[in-house]
């Protein structure tokens, strides 16, 4: 079990969230696809996957990606709960990220073996997060919280913060937001379309990744 710092903190999301300029966040809906997707995304150089816990199949997809796609950094979205962290860390994943946070995940997360990212949407949520020795954030919903005007304003009073902008995210959006010199990675699900998931279109996905790769 680590004793997080909050430097020990920043040095484990950073190794995570610097291996690629965009995070894919995923849905997956039937545990067949869970391979698949994963190896063309990393083929198009997007090896940092968020899979979302929102559908059954999420944990166990999770599970596969870790045993079939060591190239792959796996991690879970939509922890919302203690939980939810637990079965993350259960799952084998290599972090997770909130939608926000609330004190019950700040204290698991303290306790947790993997790296959590929780969200942040305005100064107060941020200086809480900083208190609770956090300086890596997820900026969520990025585009109808402020954008890039308020990433950019965080850089003042809050230097020692770093972001993973997501929520509304598209192509794009995204180049400006890595522009900011705070932000780390943007997460989104525009290289992700629905239709070429269910018809198993991989060739297409892994093309959608690798033009996000390149931003």
């Amino acid at each position: 079990m680590p004793t997080w710092t909050p430097e020990s903190r920043a040095a484990a999301v950073d190794a995570i969230l610097t291996r690629a300029p965009v995070v894919p966040v995923i849905s997956i809906e039937r545990l067949e696809d869970a391979i698949p997707l994963a190896r063309a995304l990393v083929a198009g150089g997007l090896p940092v996957l968020e899979i979302t816990l929102r559908t059954a199949a999420a944990l166990e997809a999770i599970r596969l990606i870790v045993a079939e796609v060591p190239e792959a950094s796996v991690g879970a979205g939509t922890v919302l709960t203690p939980a939810d962290l637990d079965a993350v860390v259960a799952s084998g994943a290599a972090f997770a990220i909130s939608p926000g946070a609330t004190p019950r995940l700040y204290a698991a997360a303290a306790q947790s073996p993997i790296a959590w990212i929780p969200a942040i949407a305005t100064a107060s949520e941020l200086m809480l997060g900083l208190e609770q020795g956090h300086q890596r954030f997820k900026f969520f919903p990025a585009e109808s919280s402020g954008g890039i005007a308020a990433v950019k304003s965080f850089g003042g009073p809050f230097a020692q913060a770093r972001f993973c902008p997501t929520g509304g995210i598209d192509a794009a959006r995204a180049p400006a937001y890595k522009a900011l010199a705070n932000v780390i990675t943007v997460g989104g699900s525009w290289m992700l379309p629905k239709a070429a998931i269910d018809a198993g279109r991989w060739d297409e996905i892994e093309a959608l990744a690798r033009a996000a790769a390149a931003l």
